[in-house]
């Protein structure tokens, strides 16, 4: 025998052997009732760094239902430092909250600092992955570990991302089908908005030409009402059918809005892609997308150049800041979704704050009641903040009268034959 052969045979052997010390192992892990191996909390060397003079571990994760419809995340250190997150799902408050729960067992004890390696933790060892619930969970743990990890190091998460691309972020305000709402938060200092499609419950899955001129002159009466300075992009929210959405597209076309959302369901990117090619409107879709690979199929065929991944959603900081990346080598660009809490929208400004092609920030609130310092818009944009962590501070006493709430989604039910329709 050669001297090459026997070395490859001791290396076998030590693999069988390694192999079967591995199985005796797992076959000592405590089994459930049906002979399954039970899950098991597993020590990872990323665990013991740093050294043990500079350890800070996370002690508690706090669940709070905050009105009108958010959940907001509190995580404590040891060291006495909290992180704030938003790990909602619309409707689903107290169902994420379930899932923060679930999420704890692994989190207490753990250095908050490692945030990347706690994101693959939890959304791996998950083996079911994803879904809207999980995601939403994930994404406020990973903006308190962020606020966490910028406290400790006294500087925003902006500057831990790469540091600043812009010093302000402009903000856009809803205004639904209302001029005289648009004019009042024109007056406000916004110079971007979103509109909705009137009556969208009632387009059908063939709109009569009725519904497509009143959705067009509504449009048309916003464009009027906010001049041709400002932005106004407009919501078809998932619930026009192709056919109709093709149809309105091309009769708001010469009102050139800033984009389109959700023109039809995201579920079929072929159609989505069919429509983008369409019309030179932007297309706009993410609000009900999850983590890169989510995205992915959007940007490989083109559906939209506009993503809207929503921080409290998508996989939090961590993972926007990657769909971002992966955004700019398709020349599409970013503008988070964001119709809840000021956590979320805090982490937003930080994403925009530290990436090239950011677009606009949703917002529906700036903060007051709820934060310390409030954002406030001046010629459509607000201030990129300063402070340590996602920038915010919560003003706990305040929060106190806005705790509690029972919110659950609207359901809207065809007023002719009472058949389900999407909203």
């Amino acid at each position: 025998m050669t001297q090459s052969a026997a070395t490859v045979g001791l290396a076998a052997t030590a693999f069988r052997a390694a192999v079967a010390q591995t199985l005796d192992e797992e076959d000592r892990l405590p089994k459930d009732q049906y002979g399954m191996r039970k899950s098991v909390q597993m020590t990872s060397p990323v665990d013991e760094f740093p050294p043990s003079r500079d350890k800070v571990r996370i002690t508690k994760l706090e669940t709070m239902l905050v009105k009108p419809r958010w959940l907001f995340l509190k995580v404590h250190t040891d060291a006495g430092i909290v992180g704030w997150g938003e790990p909602i799902c619309e409707g689903r408050a107290t169902t994420c909250a379930a899932a923060i729960r679930e999420i704890e067992s692994y989190l207490i004890g753990k250095d908050p600092r490692h945030i990347m390696h706690h994101w693959q933790a939890i959304y791996r060892h998950a083996f079911y992955r994803g879904g809207p619930v999980l995601s939403s969970a994930l994404s406020g743990v990973d903006q308190a570990l962020w606020d966490i990890k910028g406290k400790l190091l006294g500087v925003p998460v902006y500057e831990l991302l790469g540091g600043p691309t812009r010093t302000r972020v402009r903000v856009y305000a809803h205004v639904g089908a209302n001029p005289a709402l648009l004019k009042e938060k024109k007056d406000q200092g916004f110079t971007a908005f979103k509109a909705k499609v009137v009556d969208v419950t009632r387009s059908g899955i063939v709109a009569s030409p009725a519904f497509i001129s009143r959705a067009a002159d509504a449009f048309a009466a916003l464009r009027e009402a906010g001049g041709d300075d400002v932005d106004i992009g407009i919501d078809f929210h998932g619930a026009v059918s192709p056919p109709n959405a093709k149809l309105l597209i091309k009769q708001l076309e010469p009102y050139q809005p800033m984009f389109i959302e959700e023109p039809v369901q995201c579920q079929n990117v072929d159609v989505m892609a069919e429509i983008a090619r369409g019309t030179h409107l932007p297309i706009a879709t993410g609000e009900r997308i999850f983590t890169k690979w989510g995205f992915r199929e959007i940007l490989e065929k083109q559906a939209a150049v506009i993503l809207q991944p929503d921080l409290c959603h998508a996989g939090g900081i961590s993972e926007v800041r990657l769909i971002a990346g992966m955004a700019e080598a398709y020349y599409a660009s970013i503008a988070p979704h964001n119709p809840l809490g000021p956590i979320s929208l805090a982490a937003g400004i930080q994403i925009a704050a530290s990436i090239p092609n950011f677009l606009c920030q949703e917002q529906v609130n700036l903060g007051d009641g709820y934060l310390k310092t409030p954002f406030r818009v001046r010629g459509g944009y607000v201030d990129v903040p300063v402070l340590p962590g996602l920038g915010i501070e919560i003003d706990e006493e305040a929060l106190k009268s806005h705790l509690e709430h029972d919110w659950e989604n609207a359901r809207y039910f065809d007023r002719e034959d009472g058949s389900v329709v999407d909203w």
